[in-house]
């Protein structure tokens, strides 16, 4: 693998070389500086700066070489990835759009991140935004929503608490960084060069090694020395984690055959995730010539090993993964954590703490570099959108590598690292504490719109999130199960609100402390299809209830009658705009005009009733009494009849005219 300058270790294989991938987590690359197996000899003088990464001379070279002769496609891209690395960002904005105006194909998802940094971080963010919105259709639909609700998130700035911040006395004048829990202590990496340790190829650093130091009473972290109680090792070794369930330590270390280092055909060493334990012997768990592994962390309640690593199946730079392990020997084969996690750009440092996954990110919509987020890992192990920590623990710079625990009070305790302004190295170490919970305030809430009878999802309900100003905040659509999952920033108050043409409306409002509740548990909507509350009954569409009789010769709506009218009224609750008739009919039985007042009288009570119970008058259309003049059977006068046919006759029908 080549050299890059500040301490930034690159993170590529065969079918990426030209990513030029750039974090601030590890230390040194290697270059074969005899052969230069990847045939320097056909590359330009700018050429071959370009992939030494020594930026600065390679953007000299491509214009001096510019004019004596077009630089080609390939060339101007890096000469915009020079720029961007050399923090050129007005210079790389604008060659990174021409190229993408001339061919609005040419730009890897990777470099389009690169472009969007850089107009980003050159003011000109309303730049981005048009971009987006014209390129959205080409936008995974997870990067899409990441993006808008950070966007909102940050704009409103809306946080629970401030973060204390404070820069470790342990901090060199080089790179210091990762650091790790380990019993009582901590361990972490740094590229100062130990007594131990063969001199680097940067001369400048040592490779990569691990450190231990002490841990007081009120967290400060003292008296660094290198960690002895794994086996020496003259290359890099870096970014620990040790899991005290599996008295295990997990780290990276370079590639290695015996004591030499092993390089793959191009001349790259890659890094390889390991595994230290009681046995006092160190095993490779993670391991391939070609592609490096970085950050591992290890999770018991899931026996799952996070690490980053650049796949061919990456998003855009650097993924995260996890593989199954059996207490920590691997089961699987890499798992990408997907698109609502890993993104165009370099996602890396994975931690996990109290259903949270923390990790790194240098995706455009950041407040710089790398900044840290933070995603609610779900009960079906989905992710929430990851939202950025905001200002404090993230700045301009780069921000990465944070692990946190519980301390006293209910506050939060951790270390994270930073090459923020006023450190006193390339990437030092701070330590930090939060009461009560770390980052932006969220609300989110998933569940299923169910058919109330059925139980079974409605698909494609439409699901709404109001403000105690009542205006729409968010909007979407249930998939084919019914499911559905909303966040959004912190509100004062929120209303949500489904419904679907056919049925009914749903709504529940919530203050902030019923929206602390509202996340804890799903919340499954009823709606009731107005399909299961009618029926067709004589050519017309009707309120579908048990059939009912009043007293012979009586209008008074008795209990039995009432249980019947309540399901009316209940319809009509569900269905504020439902219009509907009465009509009443009796048997021929009698005369006809005391059938034709009886019946008028009890349409008019059953009026009353609903109305008295919740109807209003633009329910209620009409109320009919038609006597004996409708009779559905050949009962008529002067026909002779059982009692049951006459009974027959004896109906209340609930149309429905709208």
């Amino acid at each position: 693998m080549q050299k890059e300058n500040q301490n930034k270790l690159i993170l590529q294989d065969s079918s990426k070389a030209n990513k030029n991938m750039k974090f601030r987590y590890i230390i040194i690359v290697f270059l074969v500086v005899s052969n230069l197996s990847f045939g320097q000899n056909k590359k330009s003088k700018a050429d071959i700066y370009f992939y030494e990464y020594n930026f600065t001379k390679a953007i000299q070279e491509y214009r001096k070489e510019e004019i004596k002769w077009p630089l080609t496609q390939e060339q101007r891209l890096k000469l915009a990835d020079s720029y961007f690395q050399t923090k050129d960002f007005k210079n790389a904005a604008q060659l990174y759009v021409n190229i993408n105006k001339e061919n609005d194909t040419i730009l890897s998802t990777h470099r389009v991140n690169k472009m969007l940094q850089s107009l980003s971080k050159n003011n000109q963010k309303e730049r981005v935004d048009a971009f987006l919105q014209s390129k959205s259709h080409l936008l995974s639909e997870e990067l899409f929503q990441n993006y808008q609700f950070n966007k909102e998130l940050l704009a409103g700035g809306i946080t629970s608490q401030d973060f204390k911040i404070e820069n470790l006395s342990i901090n060199s004048s080089q790179a210091d960084f990762s650091p790790s829990f380990y019993k009582d202590k901590i361990l972490f990496s740094s590229s100062r060069i130990a007594s131990y340790k063969k001199a680097s190829k940067s001369k400048e650093e040592g490779y990569l090694d691990i450190y231990i130091a002490k841990v007081n009473s009120t967290g400060e972290v003292l008296n660094p020395n290198p960690f002895t109680e794994i086996p020496k090792f003259s290359y890099h070794e870096a970014t620990p984690y040790y899991s005290e369930t599996l008295k295990k330590l997990f780290y990276i270390r370079s590639n290695s055959n015996g004591d030499n280092m092993a390089f793959n055909e191009e001349g790259k060493n890659s890094l390889a995730i390991g595994v230290f334990d009681e046995t006092n012997v160190f095993r490779y768990l993670l391991k391939d010539l070609s592609t490096s592994f970085y950050y591992p962390f290890y999770e018991v309640d899931t026996n799952r090993l996070y690490f980053a690593a650049n796949f061919s199946d990456s998003f855009g730079g650097t993924d995260l993964y996890y593989v199954e392990t059996n207490n920590g020997q691997i089961m699987s084969r890499p798992i990408n954590l997907g698109a609502k996690i890993n993104t165009p750009a370099n996602e890396i440092a994975p931690y996990i703490h109290n259903g949270s996954l923390y990790y790194a990110s240098d995706i455009f919509y950041g407040f710089g570099g790398m900044d840290i987020y933070k995603t609610s890992i779900q009960a079906d192990q989905s992710f929430s959108i990851p939202i950025n920590l905001g200002n404090g623990i993230n700045s301009k710079s780069d921000d990465f590598g944070l692990i946190i625990k519980n301390g006293d009070s209910n506050n939060l305790t951790g270390y994270f690292s930073s090459n923020r302004a006023g450190g006193k190295g390339k990437d030092d170490i701070y330590k930090f504490s939060v009461s009560d919970q770390i980052g932006l305030k969220t609300f989110s809430i998933r569940g299923r719109v169910v058919n109330s009878r059925t139980r079974r999802g409605v698909e494609k309900a439409f699901v709404k999130l109001l403000n105690n100003r009542g205006s729409v905040i968010r909007e979407i659509y249930t998939n084919d199960d019914g499911d559905y999952s909303i966040e959004l920033p912190w509100q004062k108050q929120i209303t949500i609100n489904t419904s679907k043409e056919g049925y009914s409306s749903f709504s529940v409002t919530y203050n902030e402390e019923g929206m602390v509740e509202a996340q804890k548990v799903p919340l499954n909507m009823g709606i009731v299809a107005l399909k299961d509350l009618i029926e067709e009954k004589e050519n017309k569409k009707v309120i579908k209830l048990n059939k009912f009789y009043f007293d012979k010769g009586r209008s008074e709506v008795t209990p039995l009658i009432a249980a019947e009218l309540d399901k009316v009224i209940e319809a009509i609750r569900k269905f504020p705009q439902l219009k509907l008739s009465i009509e009443t009919h009796t048997s021929s039985k009698g005369y006809n005009s005391t059938n034709k007042k009886i019946s008028q009288k009890r349409s008019d009570a059953i009026k009353f009733y609903l109305l008295k119970n919740g109807a209003s008058v633009s329910n209620i259309v009409g109320s009919i009494g038609y006597g004996e003049e409708q009779i559905i059977n050949r009962c008529v006068n002067g026909a002779y009849c059982l009692d049951f046919l006459h009974k027959q006759n004896e109906r209340t029908l609930i149309v429905l005219v709208k």
